[in-house]
């Protein structure tokens, strides 16, 4: 780096305290003259950073509010806060700051030292973040997938069903979306040939391929409608699934999977599941008795008969052990 890239940057980490600074004082603390100190003030300033001087005997430089955030200097003490808060906001339940804590953190941790990353790592895992929900992220993995996404890079891992059981995924990443107090990675999976959301809360072992792609078309405006349910490629759906269900909102968004549609209050004590699907009415129906709640079916005739069979094997089962 030259003399006169190092001292730009000292001279704007001293700027970035916020107190005014008399030309005399920036030249003792750089090594330089006035006259130097007014020129590197100018190229700060053609870089866009503002800058502004006010004249007299007490006057001096500061950096003020500009029209866009230009970049920012931080020593190794405010960079580790600043990532280990980053890791405390992306698991937070505040509505509308985790993706962009996640894209901070990506970038900030893409260019931390090691010894800062190692710090950010145990500082965070010593760290519990109020409110966090019952499916907490680990927000380094959240950052890897983050960038793999920003490389366009291919990425494996291990996916765990609801069931337990693990499959191997080869993924094409291009979206991290907070989808009602969970994670979901859109991605493109490569061995299966189509796209998939997935909860990222059961990802496990991600590792990067360093295979590059290029983005396909997403059937869908952007990833956050396609974890909606917002396919372009499926046509409107056929089925329309409307439950009355006597249980809080709360207590029953999050319960029904991926894909469960519409959770709407009707009062304090009650809610209306509203979900437009083609197929799998007995997936709907036993994620619907796993809520263990009263419920009124409104339709479709097809997650009547399914929760009729479901009535029907459970018979038999009691029977036979009569």
């Amino acid at each position: 780096m030259s003399d006169t890239s190092a001292r730009l940057l000292r001279l704007l980490s001293l700027l970035q305290t916020p107190r005014e600074w008399p030309g005399s004082e920036l030249a003792d603390r750089l090594g330089v003259t006035d006259r130097t100190v007014r020129r590197d003030v100018d190229r700060l300033r053609d870089l866009g950073y503002p800058v502004e001087a006010t004249m007299g005997a007490t006057g001096g430089y500061r950096l003020v509010a500009g029209a866009a955030m230009p970049p920012l200097l931080v020593d190794d003490e405010e960079a580790v806060a600043i990532a280990v808060g980053l890791r405390a906001a992306a698991g937070s339940a505040i509505s509308g700051i985790e993706e962009a804590s996640v894209r901070a953190l990506a970038k900030l941790e893409q260019v931390l030292p090691a010894k800062l990353r190692r710090r950010v790592r145990v500082l965070g895992a010593a760290t519990i973040a109020p409110g966090a929900g019952a499916n907490p992220v680990d927000p380094e993995l959240l950052t890897a997938l983050a960038a793999a996404i920003t490389n366009t890079e291919r990425v494996r891992f291990a996916y765990e069903a609801a069931d337990g059981a693990e499959t191997r995924r080869n993924v094409e990443p291009v979206g991290l979306v907070p989808y009602r107090h969970r994670w979901y990675l859109v991605a493109f999976d490569v061995d299966r040939g189509d796209w998939r959301s997935f909860r990222v809360d059961r990802v496990r072992r991600v590792q990067a391929t360093g295979a590059r792609f290029s983005r396909r078309e997403l059937p869908a405006a952007d990833p956050a409608a396609y974890v909606a349910g917002a396919r372009t490629d499926w046509g409107t759906p056929s089925l329309h699934f409307l439950v009355e269900i006597e249980a809080p909102a709360e207590a029953v968004i999050g319960r029904l999977g991926e894909g469960a549609g519409d959770v709407v209050p009707r009062g304090a004590d009650a809610c209306v599941l509203d979900m437009r699907r083609d197929d799998l009415p007995e997936w709907v129906a036993h994620r619907l008795l796993e809520l263990g709640v009263e419920m009124n079916v409104r339709g479709p005739a097809e997650l009547v008969e399914a929760l009729e069979k479901i009535r029907d094997r459970a018979g038999r089962a009691v029977r036979g052990n009569s």
